[in-house]
Parts: C-alpha cells; sequence; structure tokens
C-alpha cells in the first residue's frame, strides 16, 4: 500500500497525531470515532500492543496500513512502533462535577502529565485558559500516555469566560496562599485553580475565592506545576 502524505503537525490543523503504542491503544479504546488513520511501523508488527491496535481498527473499521517514512517524517521515535492520525475535538465540561483549571500553562510536558495525574485521581473535567500550550500537541499526548482521550477538555479565552459559564466556589493555589493546603475546605463542585510556571496566579486572584498554599521548605521558591497539582490533588483523595 503507498504510504499516505502526512505532515509534520501544525497548530491551526484539524487533526493531531498519537506517538506510541500506548497512547494510540488510549484513543482506539476510549475515543475510536476520534481515529482517522492508524500506521503501524514494520518494526513492531510483531508487537502484542500492535496486534491490539489491529484489532480494534478492524472492530472500528479505521484505516490501518503499515509504512515506514511516515514516522521520521512527523517526528516520531525510533520506538515508536505505531501512530494515529486523530480529530481535535474539546468537550462540554460536566456542570457537576469538580474541574481542574490551569491559567495560560506554557509547557507541553507539564500540561500532558497533569492530564494523567488528573486521571490517576479521578479528576475529568479540565479547563485551560489561553494562551497556553497547545493540549493537542503530539508531545502533550504524549507526556499524558493518551490520558487526553478520557477527559472532558475546554480551552477559554480569558478567566473571566469560564467564570460567566461557570458559577461555583474557586479554590486558587497561590505560594502565599491563606490556608495551608491540609487546611482547606473541600466544597464540590469545585475549581481548582493553578497558574502558570513561573508567574503563578496573578495577585487580583485573591478575590475570586480560597486561596491555598503548599507547605514547603524555603530552600526552592516554588514546586513544578505538575508536582504542585499532583500534592494538591493527593489531599484532595484523602479529604
Amino acid at each position: 500500500m503507498p504510504e499516505t502524505r502526512l505532515r509534520r503537525y501544525k497548530k491551526d490543523a484539524p487533526h493531531s497525531y498519537t506517538f506510541g503504542v500506548f497512547p494510540t491503544l488510549e484513543l482506539l479504546t476510549h475515543r475510536p470515532e476520534l481515529a482517522l488513520q492508524v500506521v503501524i511501523h514494520p518494526k513492531g508488527e510483531r508487537n502484542q500492543g500492535v496486534e491490539k491496535i489491529r484489532r480494534l481498527c478492524h472492530q472500528g473499521e479505521i484505516p490501518c496500513s503499515v509504512q515506514e517514512k511516515a514516522f521520521s517524517r512527523l517526528g516520531a521515535r525510533d520506538n515508536d512502533f505505531a501512530l494515529a492520525v486523530f480529530a481535535k475535538e474539546e468537550s462540554r465540561l460536566d456542570e457537576q462535577a469538580d474541574h481542574l483549571l490551569l491559567y495560560q500553562p506554557a509547557g507541553r510536558g507539564n500540561l500532558g502529565t497533569i492530564m494523567r495525574t488528573m486521571l490517576g485521581f479521578g479528576l475529568r473535567d479540565l479547563a485551560i485558559i489561553r494562551p497556553a500550550a497547545d493540549p493537542f500537541h503530539p508531545e502533550t499526548v504524549r507526556a499524558s500516555m493518551g490520558a487526553l482521550f478520557q477527559l472532558r477538555l475546554a480551552q477559554f479565552d480569558t478567566f473571566e469566560a469560564y467564570r460567566s459559564r461557570f458559577d461555583r466556589p474557586l479554590t486558587l493555589l497561590m505560594t502565599d496562599g491563606e490556608t495551608s493546603l491540609p487546611d482547606a475546605d473541600w466544597p464540590s463542585p469545585v475549581t481548582l485553580v493553578f497558574g502558570p510556571e513561573g508567574a503563578g496566579l496573578p495577585p487580583q486572584f485573591r478575590a475570586y475565592g480560597q486561596t491555598v498554599r503548599i507547605p514547603q521548605s524555603g530552600a526552592i521558591d516554588s514546586l513544578n506545576l505538575a508536582i504542585a497539582v499532583g500534592v494538591t490533588l493527593y489531599q484532595r483523595h484523602l479529604a
């Protein structure tokens, strides 16, 4: 079968890619309706995960071909034995569920890790305030290990646009928050709000709700964003 001319990802394209067997399986298992095409690397034809991918493609009538050049052309790694083309689609957030809101996150790796961490602690609604890292970029999808396909995701141009849509309590994570994380209240539904790497949330966000700080030593200025989210979600899980 001749190779399909797939091109490197662009943010304004209507589709993106999963690189690797596991993210591709997550797509085909949880959001098969988004899958447009699957490509298998010749070196991976005997891989057990690839065999499962083939079965899922057959069940869902999703085009599946064996190609080699497409992997290097798209920027995949040497150990990526499968990739999928999927349609980018945002979702309607659940009004009754807790949300996690990221205000202008910059790092694709952090964003993907946060997606996977959310899923691990049972949180499935993610709001992102632009400008922000692209949640559909292949690097983000890889970092999420395909968790993207089990989340409801919506992007907003401003924080005010989100607030006008969802009238609910906010818990804002700030390095100088008034309440220590172990003492925080956890109403439900609630939105957990995190600022960007480095700068954190703007000072005026203090007026929007409960401000919470994560206790830490004075040896560092702040925790990595993905770590801060993980610590917070663990504390919420214990509450």
